[in-house]
């Protein structure tokens, strides 16, 4: 019987440390970038795939934020660009020189090219987008615009004669 924790008023089941509930965009992610040559085959299929970074993509009440590890990716590797509503950020991660003589007993790691594309909502305030690289980890911020921010709108019609009713 699983362990069964509230948490923001939904029962997620626990085990192994690890929340497990289902993300509907985890798993439209995995079935789009689901690959019958490349999951099992690992080091015996090279073809079967290059670097391909993870990304984070939240919503803030301000912004909307973009997230990925990037390691051993130099900023001068990296571009961010945005036409009109489309964020692209693609780079390439550089093969690591291998000396003669040396011996490898496993190479899990991938190298090369990337590319990443975003849809942004109108709210999206394209003018204002930064991007960051520390420690290996990219962070685009992209603002909202002023006018997209929720705004409270007084009941009534304007001397305060409408009262809500308990």
């Amino acid at each position: 019987m699983a362990n069964l924790v509230k948490r923001e008023n939904r029962e997620v089941a626990r085990g192994g440390g690890q929340e497990h509930r289902w993300d509907p965009f985890r798993a439209m992610d995995a079935l789009l970038r689901w690959d019958p040559f490349r999951d099992d085959l690992g080091a015996l299929a090279p073809w079967s795939g290059g670097y391909v970074p993870r990304f984070d993509v939240k919503e803030t009440k301000d912004a909307f934020v973009l997230k990925a590890d990037l390691p051993g990716v130099k900023e001068e590797e990296v571009d961010v660009s945005l036409s009109g509503n489309m964020l692209t950020i693609s780079g390439k991660k550089e093969e690591e020189h291998k000396e003669e003589g040396e011996q490898y007993y496993a190479t899990e790691r991938t190298y090369g090219s990337f590319s990443r594309s975003f849809s942004l909502p109108d709210s999206a305030d394209g003018d204002h987008v930064t991007a960051e690289l520390k420690d290996g980890v990219l962070v685009v911020n992209v603002p909202k615009r002023p006018e997209a921010q929720p705004k409270k709108i007084a009941l009534g019609g304007g001397g305060g004669e409408a009262k809500a009713k308990a």
